[in-house]
């Protein structure tokens, strides 16, 4: 060994510090437990160092440049080794950094969560950076990073996989709570209250470590494209429901959304056939589409009147402002002009049975007498083959 090596060796020797590529390391431990007197020790203004002696703490050294003599430092005496003459030290160093760390990268899945909106469970990720701060930097060393060499990754992991597990349980207990829309949180519009009960509840978990989650910075909940679409389609289906007023508003908006896709589906394939046939065949599609829905609420009216007459909570006839016009409800049914009842059929004049009208008795097989015909405003009977009532001159039904 040359003097050049030997003069470079015993001034490394002298200086104690955390090397340039170390400075963003959470803690760092000096490599060497043997140190010279007097040397010279340099602790940032954002980081401490901490002595230990058989594993525990001995000292704390705040920023600054000291010798380390124990004139200057008295707990050095605890370091200083007899069989060196008292020339040297022997302790562990590790630098602790106390400032807000920012910039450290989380992400991962969130699970499946149900979206309170649709009811509709949905597979959720969050990604973003975070920041933390080392409030005891012994609890640090001592509960979480332990003595062993360097491994600053390891101790940043384990915060990073912390902060996810509770920002998952925390996101899916607000959504339950709260009746967040997942659409309304991917959006970032709760950004800030996820942030503070995330904060908080990470605070239980790494207060016993020394450390504090700070904030979180630049963080996103998100849903596949796809899923989003869903949900959005059916936020605006619902919005239509409750336009359309319950459940039966639900079966009309259902059945005219299909009668419309049938006839855009039918407009779509005839324009396929080139030439005004197209065209043609498009504006059929659209009256087939319309013609449907229409069939649809005659059957639901049907469905109804079968249940008891009723039509949207009303009884037969009536709207929701008042009854029918000439009816009461739970009143009989209006006798029609000249006897029998309307709608009822017809009475057969060789077995009195009444029956539907036809030219034949359904229950003795007799000839049917054709059925009288009334005016619809003065009730006088009319001839068959009337067009006027020959009484008030309306046009016969």
């Amino acid at each position: 060994m040359g003097i050049g090596d030997f003069l470079r060796r015993g001034v490394s020797e002298m200086m104690v510090a955390r090397p340039d590529e170390a400075k963003s390391f959470l803690v760092y431990k000096h490599p060497d437990k043997t140190i010279p007197m007097k040397s010279q020790l340099t602790v940032d203004m954002d980081e401490v160092a901490l002595f230990f002696r058989d594993g525990k703490v001995v000292g704390l050294v705040q920023p600054g440049r000291h010798t380390l003599d124990t004139s200057n430092i008295p707990f050095l005496s605890n370091f200083i080794d007899s069989f060196t003459g008292g020339n040297v030290l022997m302790a562990e160093v590790w630098f602790v950094t106390m400032r807000e760390l920012p910039g450290m990268k989380f992400g991962g899945r969130i699970g499946s969560v149900e979206d309170p909106k649709s009811g509709v469970p949905v597979e959720t990720m969050v990604h973003g950076n975070f920041s933390c701060r080392v409030s005891d930097p012994q609890k640090l060393v001592l509960g979480l990073h332990g003595m062993q060499a360097n491994d600053n990754d390891q101790t940043v992991r384990w915060i990073r996989d912390l902060l996810l597990k509770t920002i998952r349980d925390r996101i899916a207990e607000l959504l339950v709570k709260k009746k967040w829309p997942l659409l309304d949180v991917t959006s970032g519009a709760y950004t800030e209250e996820i942030e503070q009960e995330v904060i908080t509840a990470c605070k239980v978990h790494i207060d016993n470590y020394g450390l504090s989650i700070i904030r979180l910075g630049n963080f996103v909940v998100s849903i596949k494209d796809e899923d989003e679409k869903n949900l959005k389609k059916l936020y605006t289906d619902a919005a239509y429901v409750r336009m359309a007023g319950g459940m039966g508003g639900y079966q009309q908006f259902a059945a005219g959304k299909a009668m419309m896709g049938a006839g855009e589906g039918m407009a779509k394939g005839g324009g396929s056939g080139g030439g005004g046939g197209g065209a043609l065949l498009g504006g059929a599609g659209l009256g087939v589409g319309f013609g449907l829905a229409n069939m649809f609420g005659q059957q639901q009216m049907q469905a109804q009147q079968q249940g008891g007459g009723q039509l949207g909570g009303y009884p037969q006839g009536a709207a929701a402002g008042g009854m029918g016009q000439g009816q009461v409800q739970g009143a009989a049914p209006a006798p029609a002009p000249g006897g029998g009842v309307a709608g009822s059929g017809v009475q057969c004049a060789a077995c009195g049975a009444t029956v539907a009208p036809g030219k034949f008795c359904a229950s003795c097989g007799q000839p049917l007498a054709a059925p009288k015909k009334f005016c619809s405003n003065c009730g006088s009977e009319l001839p068959p083959d009337a067009k006027f009532c020959s009484g008030c001159g309306t046009a016969a039904g």
